[in-house]
């Protein structure tokens, strides 16, 4: 006995799962005070992408083959934001000697450079983005968006490669 769930819904549950990531992100901004970093932001985009890339699945209803394009689109997204993700646990991890330094913030960097430059300065990372303003469980938000975009891939993965009967 499986689980018995069609591409529709299963990519309908990867969105839903975004949307409520997304609520607790401005939850967490809104009511607890945690205002986002560059990476934050990124990591925000990132749960965007995937999010809005199943539900166009969902809404598309895809056979077999379609769901594995799908499916290979919200991994991709996925694979990205988990990157950024680790990156910014990574610049936590680092003692604060090492943290490089803070530099202008997302805004400016969007009205005063070119697309690409702006990704290559935020992805260096910068102090603000190595502050630790919360714990749950004793690990930081990064690593739950980590976790999140880890469960993300491993459900997309099992709803593409199932066989269905």
């Amino acid at each position: 006995m499986g689980l018995n769930i069609t591409n529709r819904q299963g990519f309908l549950l990867v969105a839903a799962a975004c949307a409520g990531a997304m609520g607790f992100a401005l939850f967490a901004q809104y009511q607890l005070g945690q205002e986002p970093c560059p990476l934050c932001i990124l990591q925000r985009i990132g749960v965007m992408a995937v999010g809005a890339l199943a539900l166009l699945a969902a809404l598309h209803n895809p056979g077999r083959a379609g769901a594995r394009v799908w499916g290979g689109l919200v991994t991709l997204a996925s694979l990205a934001g988990a990157g950024v993700s680790l990156r910014q646990l990574w610049l936590q991890s680092l003692p604060a000697d090492q943290v490089p330094q803070c530099g202008p913030g997302l805004e400016f960097l969007m009205e005063s450079f070119p697309l690409w430059d702006v990704l290559s300065k935020v992805l260096k990372g910068s102090g603000e983005c190595a502050e630790i303003h919360g714990r749950f469980l004793g690990m930081t938000m990064p690593f739950w968006v980590a976790v999140f975009f880890a469960g993300v891939i491993a459900w997309t993965l099992w709803l593409v490669a199932r066989r269905r009967r």
